[in-house]
């Protein structure tokens, strides 16, 4: 059967994304359409690309995370070297390592830019610091400038993923000079609202991942430090104006995934953990599924 999906944000705690798509995998469903922001992109393009479950857990298991802490060289010992890297570069690592990953698995689809992708069949969110918008890619190229048909989708998600101050924001040239892109959580982390428009009938079932215990729990935050603060600080903003719109619509389409335990950027993570996150992915998505009424 034909679905529609939207994958959330969360970082390395994507691995309970991986999970849940093979559950849903398993039980015959297919996308149609995918949308997603930061971790979810990526899991998004790669559903799209046309890779299993299996596939999927397998390259992103197989890829160096720590490997994609690229930070530029410099002469001064890191510890004092980041924060000129966050001053005049904006972010402590590069982020082209994921970009250059991205592109090699989807080009082994046949997959570069977005031309090579039926209409609507992917979509990820962005935020432009610069004008101060949300950007919905690739339909909000030509407000650039730019043609959709022409963008790299690697280049998308690197901008969906852009973790502020952790991540370099992409600086997109346009018409009107340089826009810098961060990632998409900050406006919207969990783009349901893509497919699931209030008086809009609704082209096929929408079903909404999200790595979140349930539409009104938070995990608590600690905040004891600067550090924690902006944090804590990102993930309200992120989560603010998604949660908003769930509470007033119905979740009955809406998987919540709790994967505590697991920071967002847990870049070291062990290869058990990985395997607990897919676990928790795939258990809650049993759950969800057996009662799920499309």
């Amino acid at each position: 059967m034909k679905i529609d999906g939207v994958f959330s944000g969360g970082g390395i705690r994507g691995f309970a994304l991986i999970g849940a798509y093979e559950e849903i995998e398993n039980r015959g469903f297919q996308f149609a359409r995918v949308a997603g922001t930061s971790a979810g992109s990526i899991i998004a393009a790669l559903v799209v690309a046309g890779y299993t479950s299996k596939e999927v857990y397998q390259l992103v298991d197989e890829f160096d995370l720590p490997k994609m802490l690229d930070t530029r060289k410099t002469i001064v010992p890191f510890s004092i070297a980041k924060w000129l890297l966050v001053y005049w570069k904006l972010g402590l690592y590069k982020g082209n390592e994921l970009e250059s990953w991205l592109k090699e698995k989807l080009a082994a689809k046949g997959l570069r830019t977005f031309s090579d992708l039926p209409p609507d069949a992917l979509r990820v969110i962005a935020s432009d610091l610069s004008n101060g918008q949300m950007v919905v890619l690739p339909d909000d190229l030509p407000k650039f400038g730019i043609d959709p048909g022409s963008f790299s989708i690697a280049k998308a998600i690197r901008m969906s993923c852009s973790i502020p101050y952790f991540f370099e924001p992409v600086k997109l040239r346009s018409r009107d000079g340089v826009n810098v892109i961060v990632d998409g959580g900050v406006l919207s982390n969990f783009p349901i609202w893509l497919f699931d428009t209030e008086h809009v009938k609704k082209v096929r079932p929408v079903l909404g991942i999200k790595l979140s215990p349930s539409e009104y729990e938070h995990e608590k935050h600690h905040i004891k430090n600067g550090i924690q603060l902006f944090g804590a600080l990102f993930e309200t903003m992120k989560d603010a104006h998604d949660q908003r719109y769930i509470s007033r619509k119905h979740v009955d389409n809406i998987l919540f995934i709790k994967a505590e335990g697991v920071s967002l950027t847990e870049f070291d993570l062990t290869h058990e953990k990985k395997l607990k996150l897919f676990d928790i992915g795939r258990e809650q998505a049993k759950k969800f599924l057996n009662k799920w009424s499309y």
